[in-house]
């Protein structure tokens, strides 16, 4: 039987769309048919999601016609070649304008299936059903879809809004304790930016995250998704604020593409670059030290890389160069003035970049 723990609503402009989080959601027939008048789905997930989910979620959506196509899973595989295969599906079975994409598994199942929906027939509808922590709290949530390219991370995309999030907390049972610690970094990161509040209830209930609680996971996917909807609702295309969610991402992506998107797990990555963003705040004297020390017990109470030893510090300067938001030439950061304070900025003076890559990567 299925449990909403939590429901809130994404209000854009001109459109609105609700995030639904609880147990046994996707299990749902009744839930699902208030959500999807379409009859024709095209249901995306990947070889490891697809065994332990899919025949359930297809169940549910009976009666309507459903057609799977299952995904290598990684971050290796968010490529052009691989949302070419989902457009090939589509394709064959004849989806008209009135299908509907359904994306069930992580980030990457998540973003390729936006990014083909975004395409096809130049766009149509989709749903996220995501099963990954971090997938749950940060990347179904709010529309941006695409893939890597070997020169850099999500250059090539769009914003596509899906028409709902269903967040089924009960897929997190299965899923890996690393995977489970990398969603956590995404949850810090509300706190950093903006809920001074949230990081102490992160340093106060860690334990009970890392155990798999259900009421405090629950708060936490709750909590960030609240977040990161009012921002999304005030900055859909990333114009201002909403820049502030890539707290870490730079470094984070830099580090994914220097080691060809195979070592890290993008909230492992992301976890070590908000630490290196927090010691830059340190350095140009924003950010007390204090509290970087605060954020860097939290990230190794987590189980999560709080360096870049091995890699090379020119290596990552270069591929910051190549960020979205890079402007006239000038990587911008989003740097800490407090813990619950970021900002975006350019105006920095280089070495203290330097001096933060090369203590990171030492």
């Amino acid at each position: 039987m299925s449990t909403i723990a939590a429901q809130l609503t994404v209000e854009l402009a001109d459109r609105r769309y609700p995030i639904i989080i609880g147990n046994h959601l996707s299990a749902d027939g009744l839930l699902l048919d208030d959500m999807i008048p379409q009859r024709d789905l095209l249901l995306v997930s990947n070889t490891t999601v697809a065994p332990l989910y899919a025949e359930t979620l297809t169940a549910a959506l009976a009666p309507r016609r459903v057609v799977r196509v299952d995904l290598p899973d990684g971050e290796s595989y968010k490529t052009l070649v691989t949302v070419q295969r989902i457009l090939d599906v589509l394709v064959t079975n004849r989806f008209g304008r009135d299908a509907l994409v359904v994306a069930l598994g992580g980030g990457v199942v998540g973003d390729m299936a936006g990014f083909a929906a975004a395409c096809y027939q130049r766009g149509v509808a989709y749903l996220q059903v995501p099963t990954s922590l971090l997938a749950q709290v940060d990347s179904s949530v709010g529309g941006k879809t695409g893939v890597n390219h070997p020169g850099g991370k999500n250059l090539i995309g769009a914003f596509h809004q899906p028409v709902g999030v269903l967040a089924d907390t009960s897929t997190l049972a299965t899923l890996p304790d690393r995977e489970l610690r990398a969603g956590l970094a995404e949850v810090i990161k509300y706190g950093l930016i903006i809920d001074a509040g949230f990081f102490g209830w992160l340093e106060q209930n860690l334990d009970a995250l890392l155990a798999r609680d259900a009421a405090a996971l629950a708060y936490a996917i709750h909590r960030s998704c609240q977040t990161k909807a009012q921002i999304v609702a005030r900055d859909e295309r990333e114009q201002g604020e909403r820049a502030l969610l890539n707290l870490g991402h730079t470094f984070g992506h830099a580090i994914e593409a220097a080691t060809s998107y195979q070592t890290w797990l993008h909230g492992e990555a992301v976890a070590t670059g908000m630490l290196m963003a927090a010691q830059m705040s340190a350095r140009l004297g924003w950010c007390p030290a204090p509290q970087v020390e605060r954020l860097a017990r939290l990230l190794e109470r987590a189980g999560l890389p709080t360096n870049a030893t091995g890699l090379g510090a020119a290596e990552l300067r270069a591929l910051m160069q190549i960020d979205k938001k890079v402007a006239a030439g000038h990587v911008r950061l989003i740097l800490l003035k407090d813990i619950g304070a970021a900002v975006l900025t350019g105006d920095y003076p280089e070495a203290a970049l330097a001096a933060t890559l090369s203590a990171s990567t030492a």
